[in-house]
């Protein structure tokens, strides 16, 4: 099955509320304007339920099948925040808020799902019922999570859910999906380390904590190279250093900040005791001090099997032989659709964003062209999923 004619036809329609979503860019839980939208086209549609409110500013609506939704429940979800960052596109419908744009394409996202709820609630070609799920601050403020804590999938007793995200680089009307570990797990750590501060030409009376620091640093990067199976993935970066502020002075103290990334529980369990014993004894054996603060963020976005498959096959029913990559490599970035596929059943899939800037980049812009490909393969799921009665 190619694009859906009708969603070809609503192409220009979906892409003036992309247009609006990104001139108006909200960032984490601050989506009260996005989720006001969202709400009120929801209702337009006629869906069966709006609900806002979920996990602080996300929407849920529902959608029921030709059989008034008896049997099964099919969850999409779609992520709305932006991100703290100035535009550099310079397109017609930037930003206008300073410091805040849409950077990761989920204007898109939540474009695409609003299209395929239009569509679905016009159609209802299935038997059971659909739930889409627009939801806020996934970019670091676990709005999933959430949503998962309000109720979702208790009060819509969600059986299945499905997520997707635009790629660049992959082109327009291509996907990309892999069973299993897709992106990583994302956590973070603070060592915050005291020593003696003292003058800079007297270092024999100072325990030294940038130098200390050094060679923390340096020695967290063994947890990759020498603890980690070679062939299982971990990355630790420091990314802060934080110390003194005079040429003359060494300081009381030191600040290194950093993430550390996985894709297997074992490794992710084994690169935290390794950060704390590395930090703390390196530091202790040079006289000072280490207090080490370390959080786990999002877990390891997995996908289930036979959701995989399933929505392997609806994308290449989209997108046609070949063009579906069914075993791409996992990304080392995170993703909070992670909560819900501990949750439920599912699969998280790409979709090819062409030619573009990379995410999280000024110059990004989520590519129109792929409005019609997302809706259709939306669409196409549900048709499939939740089939009517013959």
């Amino acid at each position: 099955m190619p694009i859906v004619n009708r969603l070809a036809d609503m192409s220009d329609e979906i892409t003036a509320w992309r247009r609006d979503f990104h001139e108006n860019p909200e960032i984490l839980y601050e989506t009260v304007r996005t989720g006001q939208k969202v709400a009120e086209l929801l209702e337009s549609f006629g869906l069966d339920e709006v609900t806002p409110g979920i996990g602080k500013t996300g929407v849920v609506g529902v959608i029921k099948g030709r059989n008034g939704g008896a049997g099964r429940t099919i969850g999409l979800r779609a992520d709305m925040d932006a991100l703290p960052i100035e535009e550099a596109t310079g397109k017609p419908y930037a930003s206008k808020i300073p410091g805040k744009m849409h950077a990761c394409g989920h204007d898109g996202h939540t474009a695409m799902l609003l299209g395929a709820a239009k569509y679905l609630a016009e159609t209802r070609n299935f038997d059971g019922t659909v739930v889409v799920i627009f939801q806020p601050a996934e970019e670091g403020g676990a709005g999933a999570k959430a949503m998962i804590d309000d109720g979702l999938m208790t009060r819509w007793p969600i059986d299945e859910v499905y997520g997707m995200h635009n790629f660049p680089g992959l082109p327009v009307g291509e996907f990309a999906i892999r069973k299993g570990a897709i992106m990583a797990a994302t956590d973070e750590f603070r060592i915050t380390i005291t020593g003696r501060g003292g003058h800079a030409a007297k270092p024999h009376e100072t325990i030294d904590p940038v130098v200390i620091g050094s060679q923390v640093v340096s020695a967290l990067q063994t947890i990759a190279s020498r603890n980690a199976d070679p062939l299982k993935s971990v990355v630790v970066s420091v990314t802060t250093f934080n110390a003194g502020n005079a040429f003359n002075v060494i300081p009381q103290e030191a600040v290194l900040r950093g993430t550390v990334r996985s894709l297997d529980p074992e490794i992710r369990d084994m690169a935290e005791k390794r950060l704390k014993a590395i930090a703390t004894t390196i530091t202790e054996s040079f006289g000072a001090k280490a207090d080490v603060f370390f959080r786990r963020g999002y877990p390891v976005t997995a996908n289930h099997d036979d959701q995989t498959d399933f929505a392997a096959g609806i994308a290449e029913e989209i997108a046609g032989k070949g063009k579906v990559i069914t075993d791409i490599a996992p990304m080392m970035g995170g993703e909070d659709f992670s909560y819900m596929l501990e949750e439920r059943p599912g699969a998280f899939i790409f979709a090819g964003n062409g030619d573009s800037a990379g995410l999280h980049h000024p110059e990004y812009d989520f590519n129109d062209d792929l409005i019609p490909v997302g809706c259709s393969y939306w669409v196409r799921l549900v048709e499939t999923a939740l089939p009517t009665a013959a």
